[in-house]
């Protein structure tokens, strides 16, 4: 399966443009943003958006009824592997939907189930840390970058993330 791929400068969400572009009709993509003003996280918090780092939502149609948090654990699980490919550092899934290195978040998944014209579809937005992490008190975040010296090429990491969802796509389908 091929998703179309969308490319913006700065959005205000990469999860919002997923929904506009389902409401115009597209039933799969993948968007791409350098910068989200109001990147959101789980429960509402706020995802703190900084340059050189990824921020993509992929959405797809889905037909199975399948619950959100086995949905949220089969996204963290494709996210992990994914990353395990570029680098041999131990992931951990931090309930519901966080990925950390040494204890510390760098990378937050967030699932939204949509209807459009009766059909249901599934937004996963990915916020990963590549090079930079914001400074949050009491909560412990780092980057890929700070934590392996590997800097990983966005596009590659793209096109990665877009084999792995095609060929897991009968987890959701």
């Amino acid at each position: 399966m091929k998703f179309k791929k969308f490319f913006y400068k700065k959005v205000n969400s990469t999860n919002d443009i997923a929904l506009k572009k389902i409401k115009l009709g597209y039933k799969k993509g993948i968007i791409i943003s350098e910068y989200q003003n109001k990147g959101r996280g789980q429960f509402g918090k706020k995802w703190i958006s900084l340059k050189g780092n990824l921020f993509i939502s992929i959405f797809f149609e889905v037909k199975k009824n399948i619950s959100i948090k086995k949905m949220t654990i089969n996204n963290c699980k494709i996210i992990k592997k994914i990353l395990f490919k570029y680098f041999k550092k131990k992931i951990t899934i931090k309930y519901p939907n966080d990925l950390l290195i040494n204890k510390k978040k760098f990378c937050g998944i967030l699932q939204e189930i949509k209807f459009n014209k009766d059909l249901k579809f599934l937004i996963v937005g990915i916020g990963l840390n590549l090079v930079k992490n914001p400074d949050i008190k009491n909560y412990p975040t780092t980057n890929i970058l700070n934590e392996t010296g590997i800097k990983i090429k966005k596009l590659k990491l793209i096109m990665s993330i877009e084999r792995n969802y095609s060929s897991k796509f009968k987890l959701f389908a």
